[in-house]
């Protein structure tokens, strides 16, 4: 995002036009998440005339260390194909900031009613306190190369869009295979502009990841519901870890021989503060978004998912949260469930009201029309692009029926009732066990073994998932939820669960939910691990909710079905249309969605007004944290070692001079162009020095991951100057300012 000022500017560079290989004129970009291999090309001028002092060889570089050697991947899988948040490493040994909220259910996962660390936050004071996160891995980008020209070679315009897809898998996987080097790297190929363009993403992925700091809840999640996604803001958002590898430096699983990670490139920390206008920076690995959205997908959007979604969370909020005030074991219990269903809750509620109120709808048909009219205008065009919107606007209509029958499934049944979902993943036995009964001689034993693995692995996920189970409040998610999903889908198109339901229980879903919970073995732990020591056949062929789990599933997977063919084309038209608007619009520098790849976006720090006679400042202030007190209110109580410290001023040397007092900053905006899986990803000065960490959109904005609004597009990060404050001041873990570099 850039100033108007530099919209207006006759400046232009020649490049080479990617799609069709022309040399164009290209205007500065005023949007995008950008791939750092392309900065020299595509962003490098414009960063320069914004600020920037690095060299593009400091920023992006394969041969040497280089600013992406700091930015971290966060995923929950030793294979990611994406993260759920970003990280930056900031030591020579390999201590890792990212945001609380990343780190908060591993948090909790560690708490207990006795050491509350989610509530009362954590300070490892030495490495040998720092605490492991099973299936918690951090990715290193090693290099991304193009790769298209050689993956869409052999295709021809003859094939279909299955013959297609077969082409690229089977090209795809040969690559991915020589790149990952036997198993040393993590390697994945990303398709860009639907289709268009692929490239290879080559990743280090380390398993160990260790919790090192966290702040109280009060600091971390200060604000709530109440202030997420909301401006301004003074939350605490930031936790660390820290990165251990084998003796030789090479990936490890956890071990306690294991080391710190020795990085290549590690960022330094600014405490110089900012100003209005700075350049800012941000790298990090983006979730999605949708920009090439046609208006047809917008109105699908805004008239039924999304108000499904909420809805439907709605529902489940409201019922998580009645126990949670009820117990204070099962608001520890459900603490990071509610926090991850709350926060797209409201985003869906904001990206709603956003889209309606810029018109979306309404611009998309504007493009759409000019793209029609610039097609008419040359047969050659016409015979290229000429099925492209036909294709989407059709294929969409055959798959509206469906719409609201999948969503229902996804999130009242997949993400409603806890149980579901667990008795799914022991779908596979009952298969499994028939054949064992089947099975002679060798066959037989190997089949054996292999139950006894699964058996096994069953039985350490059992641990993480009672931990954090609750009977009576999954029951009463299991009633409300598949009620509410029976009243609102019409018969034809619900699964046959409830057959029963009308049958057996003449439409009583507390009767069948109670029925399921007391005859069920998924439902109580203490009968889940008795099954695990002995296994029956018999009994998982008349387990209730397995059979409701193993019927979902199916009619799920049929429904899709129902739209496969359907969805190839929506692609295959998506496909055209995106290439023709690139080459419709040659003087324009084109953003790909994101897809949880490094990216990196830039702009300034800047305040906004978000509406008529309204003029939000550009940072927040400990003060405000202050003003936002209320002792009665779960989201605004304020520890009071950090009242004392604030009436004190006792703030070090974060202090600075604001409004004629002594304060701390504790968040501020930039006009950057970020969302989810940016979460934790490092804001960076003119100086490629740490100043914050991104943690959140403003409410005005939650449209831009459909359509990007520059005029009210904002980042919110928390300050590094606060993060510090807190670690040295509140938290007392000297070590780790210590081990920082940090420039004043």
């Amino acid at each position: 995002m850039k100033k108007l000022a530099l919209k207006l500017m006759l400046l232009v560079i020649f490049f080479t036009n990617i799609l069709t290989g022309r040399a164009a004129l290209i205007t500065p970009p005023d949007e995008g998440m950008w791939l750092p291999m392309f900065v020299e090309r595509l962003n490098y001028t414009d960063m320069q005339r914004l600020g920037l002092r690095l060299t593009p060889e400091e920023l992006y570089s394969i041969n040497h260390s280089s600013l992406k050697d700091a930015v971290v991947g966060l995923a929950a899988g030793s294979q990611p194909e994406g993260y759920f948040c970003t990280g930056e490493i900031v030591s020579d040994q390999g201590l890792l900031f990212t945001n609380h909220h990343c780190g908060y259910n591993y948090i909790q996962e560690h708490s207990t009613i006795e050491n509350d660390i989610l509530t009362n936050g954590f300070w490892a004071m030495s490495f040998e306190e720092e605490l492991p996160n099973p299936g918690l891995t951090a990715s290193l980008l090693v290099r991304m190369e193009d790769v298209t020209k050689t993956v869409l070679q052999n295709l021809t315009p003859e094939m279909d869009e299955d013959a297609r897809e077969q082409a690229i898998s089977k090209v795809k996987d040969s690559i991915v295979k020589e790149a990952s080097e036997e198993g040393k790297y993590n390697c994945t190929i990303k398709s860009f502009f639907n289709g268009n363009e692929y490239y290879l993403f080559v990743y280090q992925t380390y398993e160990d990841v260790r919790l090192v700091g966290a702040p109280p809840s009060s600091v971390g999640k200060f604000g709530g519901d109440t202030d997420n996604w909301m401006w301004p803001r003074h939350t605490g958002d930031f936790s660390i870890f820290r990165i251990y590898t084998a003796p030789d430096g090479s990936p490890a699983p956890y071990s306690k021989e294991n080391i710190p990670l020795k990085p290549k490139y590690f960022l330094t920390i600014s405490i110089k503060g900012i100003q209005k206008g700075d350049f800012a920076m941000i790298w990090g690995f983006p979730g999605g978004t949708n920009r090439y959205m046609t208006s047809w997908e917008v109105k699908q959007t805004l008239e039924e998912t999304e108000p499904a979604i909420v809805k439907i969370r709605d529902l489940k909020l409201k019922i998580m949260k009645e126990d949670m005030q009820a117990d204070p074991k099962i608001n520890l219990m459900y603490a990071a469930k509610y926090a991850a269903t709350s926060n797209y809750w409201k985003y869906y509620i904001g990206q709603i009201r956003g889209l309606k109120r810029l018109n979306v709808y309404e611009k998309k048909l504007k493009t759409e029309e000019e793209f029609l009219n610039w097609m008419a205008q040359d047969p050659e065009r016409k015979g290229r692009y000429g099925e492209a919107l036909d294709l989407i606007q059709t294929s969409l209509h055959h798959q509206q029926p469906f719409v609201l029958p999948i969503t229902y499934i996804e999130e009242a049944v997949f993400q409603g009732p806890e149980m579901i979902l667990w008795a799914m993943r022991s779908s596979s036995l009952p298969q499994m066990m028939e054949k064992i009964e089947k099975a002679k001689g060798e066959e037989k034993e190997e089949l054996n073994k292999k139950l006894q693995t699964t058996l096994e692995r069953l039985s350490k996920r059992a641990e993480d998932f009672y931990k954090d189970y609750n009977q009576p409040t999954d029951k009463k998610l299991f009633a409300q939820m598949l009620q509410l999903y029976y009243l609102d889908i019409s018969p034809e198109m619900r699964a046959d669960i409830f057959k029963e339901l009308e049958k057996k229980y003449k439409g009583d879903f507390d009767k069948w939910a109670e029925d399921v919970y007391k005859k069920s073995i998924f439902a109580d732990e203490k009968r889940f691990m008795a099954f695990l020591q002995k296994p029956s056949l018999k009994v998982l062929k008349k387990d209730p909710a397995l059979e409701i789990a193993t019927q979902v599933r199916n009619h799920y997977m049929s429904l899709y079905s129902q739209i496969g063919n359907f969805k190839k084309e929506e692609n295959k038209g998506s496909r055209l249309y995106i290439a023709g608007l690139r080459e419709m619009n040659p003087n324009k520098v084109f953003a790909p969605d994101a897809n949880s790849t490094l990216r990196m976006t830039y702009g300034s720090i800047l305040d906004y007004y978000p509406a008529d006679a309204v003029h939000y400042d550009l940072q927040t202030t400990l003060t405000g944290v202050m003003e936002k007190e209320d002792p009665e209110n779960p989201e605004f109580i304020v520890d009071k070692k950090l009242k004392d410290l604030y009436e004190q001023k006792d703030f070090g040397r974060y202090g600075t001079q604001i409004h004629g007092r002594t304060d701390i900053i504790t968040c501020f905006l930039s006009n950057t162009d970020i969302t989810g899986g940016n979460s934790g990803s490092p804001v960076m000065n003119a100086n490629g020095e740490l100043i914050g960490l991104a943690f959140d959109g403003n409410w005005e904005a939650m449209s831009g991951d459909i359509a990007f609004e520059p005029n009210l597009q904002r980042t919110i990060s928390v300050d590094i100057r606060y993060v510090l404050f807190i670690i040295e001041k509140l938290g007392g873990c000297h070590r780790l300012i210590d081990e920082l570099k940090i420039v004043e």
